[in-house]
């Protein structure tokens, strides 16, 4: 299995920070909190790993190389200026990724899920990884009903930024600037989306708040 790291995010919530590093290069537990997702990939046996790049991209190219040092190969997936959201992102990146299910984790994030987990996924569109709902998301985006996303009712979770798509979630996608969370919701309504809920550690880096909170929190060999 491949997988797809979302780094492309501008970060504007930690200005004025991200005017001079992008969020995935920032330290935390002394490495670049990218550099937790590829050391875990490594050891979860992954080994071709995309991973996307806008603002502040060329940054993230000359830190990681091409993943030799981390036991990976890397190829990078370059977007506009703005980038092209999380959809528009993956689509972009299809073309590295395969015919197969692939793991996609959001480059801002902070997590001990296993990653090895990824990969005995078996889904038709999309396996979502759901978390507890924090404080700056208390309603959640969707429901788990046994193994199975539900776009409502019963209690409702957070989507953690980590999941397994199948690419023909998007084939009938246009190419652009769209959020995947629309074409989510779509496969959910069939009933065809499965999920789990991840019990242990999970933030999102998206305020300085929350950063400090996840460096609180870290230890050095996650």
């Amino acid at each position: 299995m491949r997988a797809l790291i979302l780094a492309a995010g501008r970060g504007e919530r930690l200005k004025p920070l991200t005017d001079e590093i992008p969020k995935p290069l920032i330290d935390v537990a002394g490495k670049p909190l990218i550099e937790h997702h590829l050391s875990k990939l490594a050891g979860a046996g992954f080994r071709q790993i995309v991973v996307n790049l806008a603002h502040l991209g060329e940054m993230i190219r000359e830190s990681l190389g091409d993943g030799e040092k981390f036991g990976l190969q890397i190829a990078y997936s370059q977007e506009p200026e703005g980038a092209l959201e999380t959809g528009g992102g993956i689509q972009q990146a299809l073309q590295w990724l395969g015919d197969n299910p692939f793991a996609v984790i959001n480059g801002d994030i902070f997590t001990d899920y296993a990653f090895e987990r990824l990969r005995a996924v078996k889904c038709d569109r999309a396996h979502l990884v759901l978390v507890s709902n924090p404080e700056h998301n208390p309603d959640g985006d969707f429901s788990l009903d046994g193994a199975r996303i539900r776009n409502s009712g019963g209690h409702m979770h957070t989507f953690s930024g980590i999941a397994v798509y199948h690419p023909r979630l998007f084939r009938e996608c246009e190419p652009g600037r769209y959020s995947v969370v629309p074409t989510l919701r779509s496969a959910i309504s069939e009933h065809i989306v499965t999920g789990e809920l991840h019990p242990g550690l999970w933030s999102g880096v998206g305020t300085p708040e929350r950063l400090e909170s996840i460096r609180l929190l870290a230890h050095s060999d996650f």
